[in-house]
């Protein structure tokens, strides 16, 4: 016999069944509900899922009619029907970037300016990614790659100080999916409660990861 057959087994932590963390750090306080005229998408990569640094569930949990979605590479006919579900026409909320051709990416086709008049028959979607995974996600689902593109204008610095980032324009899933759905719905007011929730969650996350390193390193 090993010694681990007289210990007892470890106990789980409770999880909370919505935002899927441990109830010690349950973050669904912060939900804010709201309607979007513009329907989100969010394709998640698995790594993001059980990073306790991630907000898009939050996002998700708040915004009704959401969907979320995990995956790296999505079956061709499972992505078509997430994206053209209900008729509604699908955005890609990302930048064009230069590296586009070298990966053999088409140049994104434009959205005819008056399909902005209509944001309820939108759909914005977002991928949920460090950058690095979110162009791998994008050249594995060549289905991404025929989207419209969507960037943001006049975004401010992003307030996720609880992740590195290399400049101050580069925002967390949730900031730029709620500065987009406020450009496309032109009411950047309305989504206010939401970016006021976000620093909340920010907070609460920031004091988590102190209390870990004064303990790792205490004085």
């Amino acid at each position: 016999m090993t010694l681990s057959t007289y210990l007892p087994a470890a106990p789980r932590r409770a999880v909370c069944p919505a935002c899927l963390r441990a109830q010690s750090a349950c973050i669904c306080r912060w939900i804010v509900p709201l309607a979007s005229r513009v329907e989100l998408l969010v394709l998640q990569h698995p790594l993001e899922v059980r990073n306790a640094k991630n907000s898009a569930r939050l996002l998700h949990l708040s915004l009704a009619g959401s969907r979320l979605e995990v995956g790296e590479t999505f079956s061709a006919k499972a992505l078509d029907a997430l994206l053209h579900a209900d008729g509604r026409t699908p955005l890609l909320l990302y930048p064009e970037t230069p590296g586009d051709a070298s990966l053999g990416i088409a140049p994104p086709p434009l959205l005819p300016s008056e399909s902005f008049l209509h944001p309820e028959r939108l759909r914005l979607v977002v991928l949920d990614a460090t950058w690095r995974k979110s162009r791998k996600m994008l050249y594995l689902n060549p289905a991404l790659q025929c989207l419209p593109r969507l960037a943001l204008q006049d975004a401010p610095p992003s307030a996720y100080r609880i992740r590195k980032a290399h400049a101050p324009h580069q925002l967390s899933s949730f900031e730029a999916a709620v500065h987009a759905l406020a450009q496309l719905e032109e009411n950047p007011l309305y989504y206010r409660p939401l970016l006021a929730a976000f620093d909340g969650f920010v907070q609460q996350q920031a004091a988590c990861i102190q209390q870990v390193t004064s303990h790792l390193n205490p004085e």
